[in-house]
């Protein structure tokens, strides 16, 4: 290894892969989405549950709740 400390930039032009291996990668690529998709749809229902349930009890308690009893001041 060089001692050298210089920063060399690499630009990549060109990927020479076969149709066939294109396409088995995409699959796969696409198959192994689907499990991504469906951790990230359940932790962001519990967050929207938590906002929600936030929200509800804040609103209940500031405006006496929906459909009750009317509060004149």
């Amino acid at each position: 290894m060089s001692d050298n400390n210089q920063n060399r930039e690499v630009t990549v032009v060109d990927i020479k892969m076969p149709f066939i291996s294109m396409v088995v990668f995409l699959v796969k690529l696409s198959i192994a989405a689907i499990p991504a998709v469906i951790i990230v749809s359940i932790i962001f229902s519990l967050i929207s549950a938590l906002f929600g349930g936030l929200f509800a009890g804040l609103f209940n308690g500031m405006f006496g709740g929906m459909g009750g009893e009317m509060h004149r001041f």
